[in-house]
């Protein structure tokens, strides 16, 4: 288990990494599943919406076009870098409390070597407190984007948990 170096006041982060190794075409592969978790000063339902909305998804993660519900498609260009595109479908929602999709990279220059829907990434959200605790598990990947895809995960949760917050004291 490793722990970010000093989190922000009232927000818990935690960081976790599992290896699994499965079959693959060139002979045993390691796919790894990432955790992290994180406390939001806000409640569940606003935590939500920032999942589901395509205009509060993109004040976090990258401008968004989805049909949130089972089976509908998730596709979000990022804000930095060069602007890969994650494209990925919804598999499961539990309204204010579980969402999983699928996710993956549109193979274009400067995205990472996952293709669209490779992974799976599941979303806990619990009332706690003041606020929510936020898990997210994404499973499936290539140990080789383990690191850059944490990191990734680590900065854009960051950014949602003070995106919802200020949404909370609205």
């Amino acid at each position: 288990m490793v722990h970010l170096a000093q989190p922000p006041p009232a927000r818990s982060r935690e960081r976790r990494t599992r290896a699994h190794w499965c079959p693959g075409r060139e002979g045993i592969v390691v796919s790894r599943t990432i955790e992290q978790t994180l406390h939001i000063r806000a409640r569940p339902e606003t935590v939500w919406r920032f999942f589901t909305d395509p205009a509060r998804l993109a004040r976090w993660w990258g401008t968004a076009e989805l049909d949130a519900r089972p089976g509908g498609t998730l596709q979000v260009a990022m804000h930095e870098g060069p602007r890969p595109v994650m494209r990925g479908r919804f598999v499961e929602f539990v309204p204010y409390e579980r969402l999983v999709f699928t996710f993956g990279w549109e193979a274009t220059p400067g995205a990472p070597d996952m293709a669209p829907e490779a992974s799976r990434v599941e979303v806990t959200l619990t009332p706690d407190g003041d606020g929510t605790e936020l898990t997210l598990r994404h499973s499936g990947l290539p140990a080789v984007l383990e690191e850059e895809t944490s990191d990734g995960w680590a900065h854009l949760l960051h950014r949602l948990g003070e995106t919802a917050e200020r949404q909370e004291l609205r």
